[in-house]
């Protein structure tokens, strides 16, 4: 089923047996920059794509920019770690070693605590702090970078137990989320949650991991492609390479441990033009065979196809043809290995092409969970407490944490050591993001948050319904309430039939004419204390919105 069918189906069920299943042209544009417009519609565009969500602030804000000082804006991450997570949580009384000596709202992070049950609360700290993060975004690409590393470089939460080693590999991800791919690679190969999750701590001369050195090839840098050559060979050369890493839960940190390491020569295949990597005894041996490795690695093509390709994915998507191998991904890879491995040259290339901006380019992602609960709550203008308030805004972060992760993208725990399966199952690729699950489960998070909210310590997080028809030019004419309103939630519009009968069975209640809703509105602006008139404004602005979030159009960015 092609990227919009199912979205038909959803709206259309009875036309199932009638619609066309064929896929959609792909555009055929390349690389060179866009020139054509700029308005409110590429703007959301390239917001919606590289944020979460698209504010109408941040839409009037880099709208009144060139599309090219847009994206370098975008580019210009803030290079300063936020404030880390906070124990917000209350001491288990069943720890053994329990944290009583971290006082509540100081963070725990450079506290090493190897109690199962304080890792476990401190490991959902870390995941509420991290929501909190994208719900709060600055105006640049950094959430969505951070989110596509973990999602390359993934590893488990729960499989790696330790929190600090947690929150340091997620600083490490975000701290270089827009620079080296090289260089990063090296970081994350001897970064303590990764030596856990792949089991590096354990790899030594006597008894070599392999898993480590498969994925480093398979999933971090080469690939499952055709040209992706590499043999199990390789794969028992790379764990040979990297043996005697080991962690310190003290220091919170790795280190190399020249007793554990295999000192032999390392012979790689034809892939890697046989190359032989000398075997090293001394104290620097760990630190002299990876770097050797990695720039065997890196020397071959595939890196740079293979990356690409997964930036692709992410920013545009997933339908790969000969045509946009051609005209966007080789000469992408061409760049990137120009720039050795700069990762914000290639984006800058691909954010500003006129390939990315093409019509058939929009609207074609449908939204992760964290794309669709993140960027209603920026979207909507959801309102939540002061930084001081962190205890209540944290159990608003573990809410919506809870949401992402009941729609099949928890944060911190990808399904493995692959990710998740929309940037890489074929032929579904995004479309796993729906299924009978988690489209009642998606309508129904966008019913709660317009119907009821949800609120923790007597506060309450919720859409405001009149706040957001005052967001609009005209709230009291219908036709514009409605035609904004779509404007600014749905990337693909909905056809004037369909706004006129919403207009009738909404916002007139029935009624033929528009002053039903114009009078009404009218009233609820000059008497908000008619109570009757109040009640029937809010319900229908509250049903009008719900309607507008159940559409299949909806779930697409």
């Amino acid at each position: 089923m092609d990227r919009r069918a199912f979205l038909e189906l959803a709206a259309h069920p009875q036309m199932e047996t009638a619609l066309p299943m064929f896929e959609p042209p792909l555009p055929s544009s390349g690389l060179n920059a866009y020139t054509g417009p700029w308005t409110e519609s590429e703007v959301a565009h390239l917001l919606k794509r590289t944020m979460f969500g698209a504010k109408k602030a941040d839409i009037a804000y880099f709208k009144d920019k060139t599309m090219q000082q847009a994206v370098d804006e975008l580019l210009n991450v803030n290079t300063v770690a936020p404030a880390p997570p906070l124990k917000e949580y209350t001491t288990s009384t069943t720890a053994t070693t329990p944290d009583g000596n971290i006082a509540l709202g100081a963070t725990w992070v450079n506290d090493p605590n190897n109690d199962g049950t304080v890792a476990s609360q401190r490991r959902g700290s870390f995941k509420k702090w991290w929501m909190g993060l994208m719900i709060n975004q600055e105006r640049s690409i950094l959430e969505k970078m951070t989110l596509f590393w973990h999602n390359h470089y993934s590893t488990e939460t729960n499989d790696i137990g330790n929190a600090q080693y947690v929150y340091k590999h997620h600083a490490l991800l975000r701290a270089n989320a827009l620079g080296n791919f090289k260089s990063l690679t090296r970081a994350i190969t001897v970064d303590p949650a990764m030596l856990v999750y792949l089991n590096g701590q354990i790899n030594t001369a006597t008894a070599p991991d392999e898993n480590y050195g498969r994925e480093i090839q398979e999933l971090f840098c080469c690939g499952k492609g055709k040209d992706s050559l590499y043999t199990e060979a390789d794969v028992k050369a790379a764990a040979q390479v990297l043996t005697g890493w080991r962690n310190n839960s003290t220091t919170i940190a790795s280190y190399f441990d020249v007793t554990r390491h295999n000192k032999t020569n390392k012979q790689f295949s034809a892939f890697y033009n046989n190359t032989v990597i000398t075997g090293q005894s001394g104290a620097n041996a760990g630190d002299l065979e990876l770097d050797a490795m990695l720039d065997m690695i890196f020397a071959t093509q595939e890196v740079a196809k293979y990356f690409c390709r997964r930036l692709y994915r992410w920013f545009v998507y997933y339908d790969i043809d000969d045509t946009i191998e051609a005209n966007v991904i080789t000469p992408m890879a061409n760049l990137f290995r120009q720039s050795k491995y700069e990762v914000k040259p290639v984006i800058s290339a691909l954010l500003k092409s006129e390939h990315f901006f093409d019509t058939l380019s929009r609207g074609a992602q449908i939204k992760s969970p964290v794309d669709l609960v993140v960027g209603l709550c920026r979207e909507f203008e959801i309102q939540f407490q002061p930084d001081t308030d962190y205890a209540t805004n944290y159990g608003f972060y573990n809410y919506l944490v809870s949401w992402v992760s009941n729609m099949q993208q928890n944060i911190g725990d990808p399904p493995d050591v692959s990710g998740w399966k929309a940037y890489y199952q074929m032929p579904q690729f995004y479309e796993i993001w729906v299924n009978s699950d988690t489209l009642p489960k998606r309508n129904q998070f966008s019913d709660t948050m317009i119907v009821s909210g949800y609120t923790f310590n007597a506060k309450k997080i919720q859409i405001d319904g009149v706040a957001v028809a005052q967001s609009t030019s005209s709230p009291g004419d219908p036709n514009k309430l409605i035609d904004e309103l779509c404007k600014k939630m749905l990337r693909i519009d909905i056809s004037l039939a369909s706004k006129n009968q919403l207009k009738t069975d909404i916002l007139l209640g029935g009624q033929s004419t528009d002053i039903y809703w114009t009078d009404a509105w009218t009233l609820f602006i000059s008497t908000p204390t008619n109570t009757s008139n109040a009640t029937t404004v809010k319900n229908r602005l509250r049903d009008l919105i719900k309607y507008l979030m159940n559409l299949p159009e909806y779930q697409l960015a």
